[in-house]
């Protein structure tokens, strides 16, 4: 299939066009670059052996994204375009729900008139607010999202099912990640954050290799084993062969799928540091710091779904995690600015 990939010079996009290539599929990328580097594709090209296309372009942008379509024929796309700081989107609400639903407005319009009508949402657990349930599984029912990054991801949800719902000639699959760690083997691509990082690994990863002077744990009084918040890390990899697992269901013309993508097991923060000194033989300075609002102490995953429906289960450990995450950076000491 020919697969667009919206914000696909992110983080997770850079990893899943390797694993689309390798079942065979073809991609074609669109980014504003505003979280994102071009020279996450020019490695991603490194690795597979060929060129990634893209167009620099806003998903808003519906003249670019309609030229998109008509030259490349899309069979289905992947939208991870989006603003994804949970901070951020508490001071910037409105920047936020501006920029995350009009894209996929657009989007959806285009796809509509050029008669595209398959696509998979980067979606997230940040949907089921404090979970009702623990391991949660996707008949969990939504909670109220603690910041607006996630109340986006909640309401397009219910944007796409209504789609869906009114023309079932559409096929979507919503994808509730969990927490995406780690970083390609070959350490050419990983997660390179703008400024401090909002996520707990690059910031130990940074802070292991000196750009920062201590790891912030935020609150250590969480109703948890060790009193740090409690979250199901998955390693990039696998949650992007979920992304390859996905389109095949949307092969088989799935109507609406959802689907939890973590691994089902849950790690402190401190749990997460262990097992990143132990894997890499570091040490990794830590100091608590008062909670952030907004966070809950226990977040993880029952994945029985997505394997019982996509065949798809995470192949890799904590462990793998740190070593792959450290590894990008050790080689990669100020990311892609090289």
């Amino acid at each position: 299939m020919q697969i667009l990939l919206t914000g696909g010079a992110g983080y997770i996009g850079s990893h899943t066009i390797i694993e689309l290539d390798k079942a065979g599929h073809s991609v074609v990328v669109v980014d504003n670059l505003v979280n994102s580097k071009e020279e996450a594709l020019r490695r991603v090209s490194k690795i597979i052996g060929k060129q990634v296309p893209f167009i620099k372009a806003d998903v808003r942008d519906r003249e670019a994204l309609d030229k998109v379509f008509k030259q490349y024929k899309i069979d289905a796309v992947i939208h991870f375009a989006g603003l994804k700081a949970v901070g951020e989107s508490c001071e910037k609400p409105l920047e936020y729900y501006e920029n995350n639903m009009n894209a996929t407005f657009v989007l959806l319009d285009v796809m509509r008139k050029n008669g595209c009508k398959n696509i998979i949402f980067s979606s997230s657990a940040t949907v089921y607010g404090d979970p009702a349930q623990i391991p949660i599984t996707e008949s969990c029912p939504k909670g109220h999202c603690t910041n607006p990054y996630g109340q986006t991801k909640s309401m397009l949800e219910e944007v796409l099912i209504d789609v869906q719902k009114a023309d079932p000639e559409w096929n979507v699959v919503l994808l509730r990640y969990f927490n995406p760690i780690g970083a390609h083997k070959s350490g050419l691509i990983g997660e390179n954050p703008n400024g401090i990082p909002n996520n707990l690994m690059p910031y130990i990863t940074q802070t292991a290799i000196g750009i920062r002077k201590e790891l912030g744990v935020f609150g250590n009084d969480y109703d948890t084993p060790d009193g740090t918040g409690v979250r199901d890390y998955i390693h990039v990899c696998d949650l992007a062969a979920g992304h390859v697992a996905a389109l095949q269901a949307i092969q088989r013309k799935c109507g609406l799928g959802i689907y939890n993508l973590g691994t089902g097991h849950g790690y402190s923060v401190l749990d997460v540091v262990n097992a990143f000194q132990t894997a890499n033989g570091l040490k990794v300075p830590y100091v608590i710091k008062p909670r952030r609002p907004g966070d809950i102490a226990t977040c993880y995953c029952n994945p029985a779904k997505a394997k019982a429906e996509l065949g798809w289960e995470a192949q890799y450990g904590i462990e793998d995690m740190c070593r792959d995450s450290w590894n990008f950076q050790k080689n990669n000491p100020k990311g892609y600015e090289e």
